[in-house]
C-alpha cells in the first residue's frame, strides 16, 4: 500500500527528527497535531461525546508520540503508527469518562508496552514477567519501555544495531503479551 504524500512527508520529517534535526521534529509535530484534532473529533463524536475532550486527546497523543518516537520504524508507514497513538489516548480518555472499551489484544500486541505503560501494575509483577526473558531482551525492554531510552542510545550502549534492537524488542513484547495472558515464552 502506498503512502499519501502528507504521510511520505511526515515519515521524512520523522526521520530526520530521529537522527537529532530539531526543525525537521517541529515541522512534524506542526503538520499533523491537526490531523490529530480531527482524528480524536471523529472518534469522540462516533461515542456521541462533545469536543470538551479532544485537546486531551490531542495532547496525550502528542506526548506519546514523542516518549516513544524511538519505537518508530523508518521503513514502515507512519500514518498507522501515529493512528494506534490517537487511538489508544481516545480510549483513556473513553475510560476516565466511565466507558468500557474493549480492544482485542492482537490489534494491538506489537504496542503492548504502550498500553502497559499507563496501567498501574505491581513493580513485582513487571519483575517477575520480565525474569522470563533472555537477558539481552530484558536489558532492551527495561531501557526502551520502562527508563525511556531511545533506539540508538540502547543499540549503541549494547554494541548492536538499531534493527536488531527493534527485532530484540518487538519478540520481547510479544513474549511478554503471552506471558501476561497466561501463555508461554
Amino acid at each position: 500500500m502506498a503512502m499519501q504524500p502528507r504521510e511520505q512527508e511526515w515519515s521524512a520529517w520523522m526521520a530526520a527528527a530521529l537522527v537529532g534535526d530539531e526543525i525537521a521534529y517541529r515541522r512534524f509535530l506542526e503538520a499533523v497535531t491537526p490531523h490529530l484534532r480531527v482524528i480524536a473529533r471523529r472518534r469522540l463524536s462516533a461515542f456521541r461525546l462533545g469536543n470538551q475532550d479532544v485537546e486531551d486527546v490531542v495532547q496525550e497523543a502528542l506526548l506519546a508520540i514523542h516518549l516513544k518516537r524511538g519505537t518508530w520504524e523508518t521503513h514502515r508507514p507512519i500514518g498507522p503508527w501515529i493512528s494506534v497513538i490517537v487511538r489508544n489516548k481516545l480510549i483513556d480518555a473513553l475510560r476516565r469518562r466511565g466507558h468500557r472499551v474493549v480492544v482485542p489484544i492482537d490489534d494491538v500486541v506489537d504496542l503492548i508496552a504502550d498500553e502497559r505503560q499507563d496501567v498501574s501494575t505491581d513493580g513485582q509483577d513487571i519483575e517477575r514477567m520480565m525474569d522470563h526473558l533472555k537477558p539481552v531482551q530484558r536489558d532492551i525492554v527495561r531501557a526502551i519501555s520502562l527508563d525511556g531510552s531511545s533506539v540508538r542510545d540502547t543499540a549503541a550502549r549494547l554494541s548492536m544495531s538499531e534493527g536488531a534492537v527493534r527485532v530484540a524488542l518487538h519478540r520481547a513484547l510479544r513474549s511478554l503479551a503471552a506471558i501476561y495472558r497466561g501463555g508461554t515464552t
